[in-house]
């Protein structure tokens, strides 16, 4: 609309000076050369918009002229990109089906048309990769690690090489001068991180996660649970050479992570050596009315060194008051019971346990009961240990696949802070084709009478370690799976 009403504008000036021009006639005449021409004034006029035309096309021929090396240059490097860029698009698509050969030759068509463009090495780079030409890959992210807009990304690539070489020392070099350049690198500061926690550096780990928080690479609460877990891990390598700063650093991971159970457990044993019971008791206490747990029932049970079979007795009982009779509450009565060589009252609190989805520790516990009590050649302890071997596992500290009875800071598999979880581990395949629940023993079983024998039934069970149980400490079931690096890796 508004290019008619410029249009129509523009028409009714050129009538209006047309109309002007013809109530005004003049002459105009031009003396040249003993020459005189002379014209009126609107002819004059005209000449001079024909001219000024005319010239303006010559000059537009000879800028064309003029300038055809250079757009014929231009026309031919834009070709010579679109050719660069479609075999890129298409390697990253080979790239990501898998097609190596495929992958290696349109990268080498990207980096001849294209040059030392950063999408053209990086797709060099993973076409080595996924060929397994290591050697070939490292050199693409040493060339990446040489242009500034890539380095970050080829130090990426370096420190994966270096990892599936083994060679932590140089993995953890890339991952500190990303980390300089990049700060905000969740990689790098995650593999700085797990160097510190490798090396036990907990105070530099300390540094790094209040660090990633500043950046906003962590919320408040993954903050708050990493710094707990550091402390403790701190606070577990000083319990036996400064036991002061241990119980200070065990007390502030309480405070951040109250579920925290190794805290918890850390900072009692340190109380109760210092002298310090009651407040020792609080803080298990504490601790086991969120989260009852067997490494918490040692702990509260050994508060006091000297004590009789019958206080930890007592203090068991405490705890199950607490707990509302939680099945770690009785299975620490049941372990201070047989201390005691009350074995009547050990039978009657794993009664319940028993009777409703038993687990290989209270059949294990039942195994030990009636060994304490007829001696190691009894047969009613060797059926009560069969059927251990055949029930469901009970819970454990598990991380990538690893199965152990201790809490540690780090997953000796990934490297991964906080890696340990509380859970039931899965069966394995012996434990999974046996008996997975007995049916309720009776009345007489319990109470010292051999349990009825189960007929076999020809299946080979694999011996797994349970909570508090002695053997092997560690079950590894580990996956490594190959990583390719790239945008957004």
């Amino acid at each position: 609309m508004w290019r008619a009403l410029a249009f129509l504008a523009l028409l009714a000036l050129a009538a209006y000076g047309a109309v002007w021009l013809a109530d005004r006639p003049g002459v105009v005449t031009v003396t040249w050369g003993g020459y005189e021409l002379a014209t009126s004034l609107a002819a004059a006029l005209v000449g001079v918009m024909v001219l000024a035309v005319v010239l303006g096309f010559v000059w537009a021929f000879a800028r064309g002229v003029l300038n055809l090396p250079e757009r014929l240059t231009l026309s031919s490097r834009r070709r010579r990109q679109e050719r660069g860029y479609s075999a890129l698009s298409r390697g990253m698509v080979a790239v990501g089906s898998g097609d190596p050969i495929a992958a290696r030759r349109l990268a080498g068509e990207a980096e001849r048309l294209l040059g030392a463009e950063p999408l053209a090495l990086l797709l060099t780079a993973q076409a080595a990769q996924i060929s397994g030409d290591r050697a070939g890959a490292e050199r693409a992210f040493r060339r990446m690690v040489d242009d500034p807009e890539t380095r970050v990304l080829g130090l990426r690539g370096l420190f994966v090489e270096a990892r599936r070489q083994d060679d932590e020392a140089s993995a953890r070099a890339y991952a500190l001068e990303a980390a300089r350049l990049a700060p905000s690198v969740t990689w790098a500061n995650e593999a700085v991180m797990e160097g510190q926690c490798a090396d036990r550096d907990w105070t530099g780990a300390l540094d790094t996660v209040s660090r990633r928080a500043s950046l906003g690479l962590s919320d408040k609460a993954a903050m708050r649970r990493q710094r707990a877990v550091l402390l403790t891990a701190s606070a577990l390598d000083l319990e036996a050479g400064d036991p002061e700063r241990a119980l200070a650093q065990a007390r502030e991971a309480v405070k951040l992570a109250p579920d925290l159970v190794p805290a918890a457990a850390v900072a009692g044993r340190l109380f109760a050596r210092r002298g310090d019971l009651k407040r020792g008791a609080r803080v298990v206490e504490a601790a086991w009315r969120a989260n009852p747990h067997p490494d918490l029932a040692r702990v509260y049970l050994d508060l006091r060194t000297g004590d009789s079979s019958r206080d930890r007795l007592a203090r068991a009982e405490t705890l199950a008051r607490i707990s509302s009779w939680h099945p770690e509450a009785r299975f620490a009565i049941a372990r201070a019971a047989l201390d005691a060589r009350e074995f009547g009252r050990a039978r009657d609190v794993l009664a319940p346990l028993l009777a409703d989805q038993p687990t290989a520790r209270a059949y294990a516990l039942m195994a030990e009961i009636e060994e304490a009590e007829h001696g190691k050649n009894s047969g009613k302890a060797r059926e009560w240990q069969a059927r251990a071997d055949r029930a469901p596992r009970d819970p454990a500290w598990c991380a990538d696949g690893l199965v152990t009875d201790r809490w540690a800071p780090i997953s000796p598999v990934s490297g991964r802070l906080d890696a340990f979880v509380w859970q039931t581990p899965p069966d394995l395949l012996g434990r999974a084709h046996g008996t997975a629940h007995e049916p309720e023993p009776a009345a007489s079983a319990l109470n010292g009478a051999e349990p009825a024998a189960k007929a076999g039934n020809g299946t080979t069970t694999i011996g797994t370690l349970t909570s508090g149980a002695t053997g092997p400490g560690v079950v590894p079931v580990s996956v490594k799976v190959p990583e390719v690096v790239g945008p957004g890796r």
